[in-house]
């Protein structure tokens, strides 16, 4: 008898034992930040609500090229019997790749937040068709940060700027296509907002002929930058907006706020999200087709698009747009957080002008052009 309670004990302990816990790995492309909001945010509220769960969060580094290694990975494990990662986060570009692959597997359907997102990055990814296989974690995007005691009507659309910038030389700086994304961002929304019909260039088909189309936005950019600043970079045109150098310029709207809260930039500076609209990026989560874990993988992304988590995380912790649409987190910021966030932008006009950028051959063909026909 003593031997078969031994025993008993035994197993309980085993079955008690970490051993026993299913592990839910997530793999992250982009900075460290992303990678801590998974251990540090997202994954003890999941184990807190999936007893027997760990989360196990790495980071595969930033940018498209932690898209890759993650890509790099599960094809590597193609023919395996499963993948290392239960949830990736990704950028556009590796997503599209990743979905041609067939690496990833179609879920969405089965995770009711889905149906709280509305944006056309949801089912395009520069081009490639990435509908049921991803959810965006977040939306970042440009818009125009200006100093109302300078500037007190911003220009609401590109045409307005255009003329502002002639009739007030050097008070718009932007930095270019070299500088960093914002600046790309902008020189995006200008072929948009004169170079044809803007929606083909988000939506494709791919057409060689379509960039012909430009060459009167490139020469009206060529003649607008003569009466702007070239700022150094990203941080660079917020520095020149905070010394007063400039009176408006792009940025990305997440580090605005980072800044003004760190003190690096005066409250009196706002955002404007100039018509007809200026492009942003998500991040995507996305669930490996190998993955051991599908249902539960399904259950963590849940989780992390659910309005209140979009609203105490993503806009909260990071100052960035959430994933889902933005009227789904009325009700669960408070109000101090949700003005700073939707105030200036409201979430319609998010909705409106916050764009996607081209499929990719446009956005190659643009980023020519502006080197041959521009920047010369």
């Amino acid at each position: 008898m003593r031997i078969l309670t031994l025993a008993c004990s035994l197993a309980a302990l085993i079955v008690a034992s970490p051993l026993s816990a299913q592990t839910l790995n997530v793999a992250s492309a982009g900075d460290q930040n992303m990678v801590d909001y998974v251990k540090d945010y997202l994954a003890p509220m999941f184990e807190k609500s999936h007893p027997g769960v760990k989360v196990v969060s790495v980071g595969t580094g930033p940018g498209d090229a932690g898209s890759q290694k993650i890509y790099e990975k599960l094809d590597a494990q193609k023919s395996a019997g499963a993948a290392d990662f239960d949830v990736v986060v990704i950028h556009q570009k590796g997503a599209g790749l990743m979905v041609k692959e067939g690496l990833l597997a179609k879920y969405t359907g089965n995770v009711e937040t889905s149906k709280l997102v509305s944006s056309a990055t949801a089912t395009n990814s520069l081009g490639a068709d990435v509908g049921g296989f991803v959810i965006p974690m977040f939306q970042s995007q440009t818009a125009l940060a200006y100093n109302a005691d300078m500037l007190k009507a911003p220009p609401a659309t590109y045409t307005e700027l255009k003329d502002w910038a002639k009739k007030n030389p050097k008070q718009f700086g932007y930095n270019g296509i070299k500088g960093g994304m914002s600046g790309v961002s902008f020189v995006a929304g200008w072929v948009y907002a004169f170079g044809g019909d803007a929606n083909k260039l988000i939506q494709g088909p791919y057409d060689a002929a379509e960039k012909t189309k430009w060459d009167a936005a490139f020469a009206e950019l060529k003649d607008f930058n003569k009466s702007v600043v070239i700022t150094p970079g990203n941080a660079g045109t917020l520095d020149m907006l905070n010394r007063g150098e400039i009176a408006i310029g792009p940025v990305w709207v997440d580090m605005f706020y980072s800044w003004q809260a760190d003190g690096k930039l005066p409250p009196n500076m706002k955002l404007k999200l100039t018509a007809p609209g200026m492009p942003g990026q998500p991040m995507y989560y996305a669930v490996p087709e190998k993955s051991a874990q599908k249902k539960l993988a399904e259950e963590f992304i849940a989780l992390a698009t659910s309005p209140q988590v979009q609203a105490d995380g993503i806009v909260k912790k990071f100052n960035w747009y959430p994933g889902i649409d933005a009227k789904h987190l009325e009700g669960k910021l408070d109000k101090a957080a949700w003005d700073k966030l939707f105030t200036d932008i409201t979430p319609a006009e998010l909705s409106q002008n916050g764009k996607p950028f081209p499929i990719a051959p446009y956005f190659n063909d643009i980023l020519e052009g502006y080197e041959k026909k521009v920047a010369n």
